[in-house]
């Protein structure tokens, strides 16, 4: 049940997130429906496909999709989006455990291949991909490549869950789950960001 609420709350956060980028991209109510359900769904298609399970949980499980549409339709609503500011610290809050919830689930996903560079993989991927996708149909360049401590975050936080694979299931899908909450809140707090050229 509890994971089901941190799942929602990523799928939430994810999506409002997508839909202010199209509301920035001056798209109409579709375009920001669409980059909503992309921003919080993306990154679970994008691992169940590699690992060959189809059709994907977000899809098969419409819930998810349902969620992330309302929510983007929620923020399209002038009034809301005035009061909706990205960088509030309680949607990078929701936003950041919506990034620890996906990437240990990615990671959890993948326990069953017993191969740890798999299950490190599916976890970033799951965590940050739909916010990829996201910033490519809005023709940017991905954030996690040229701003924000964002995508480490989520790959220091699957390497941790990878490494506590033989600790109780709970305790290791929580204890990483809070760890990348707390690096992703002290970087957007400090500002950190990876060295450029």
């Amino acid at each position: 049940m509890i994971y089901l609420i941190f799942e929602m709350i990523g799928t939430i956060a994810f999506s409002a997130s997508g839909a202010m980028v199209a509301i920035e991209q001056k798209m109409d109510i579709l375009g920001v429906a669409i980059l909503g359900v992309t921003t919080a769904i993306g990154g679970g298609i994008i691992r169940d496909v590699l690992i060959g399970k189809t059709p994907p949980t977000s899809l098969n499980d419409p819930k998810y999709a349902l969620v992330a549409v309302i929510t983007a339709l929620i923020v399209f609503i002038p009034y809301v989006r005035e009061r909706l500011d990205m960088d509030h610290k309680g949607i990078v809050l929701l936003d950041a455990i919506g990034l620890g919830m996906f990437t240990v689930i990615g990671c959890n996903t993948a326990i069953p291949f017993n191969n740890m560079f798999l299950q490190v993989l599916l976890g970033v991927m799951t965590g940050v991909g739909g916010g990829v996708l996201r910033d490519m149909f809005a023709t940017q360049k991905p954030m996690i490549f040229v701003k924000h401590f964002y995508a480490m975050a989520s790959i220091l936080g699957a390497i941790l869950s990878s490494c506590l694979l033989h600790s109780p299931e709970q305790f290791a899908a929580y204890f990483s789950m809070a760890f990348i909450v707390v690096i992703r809140m002290f970087a957007a707090k400090y500002k950190w960001h990876l060295p450029k050229s």
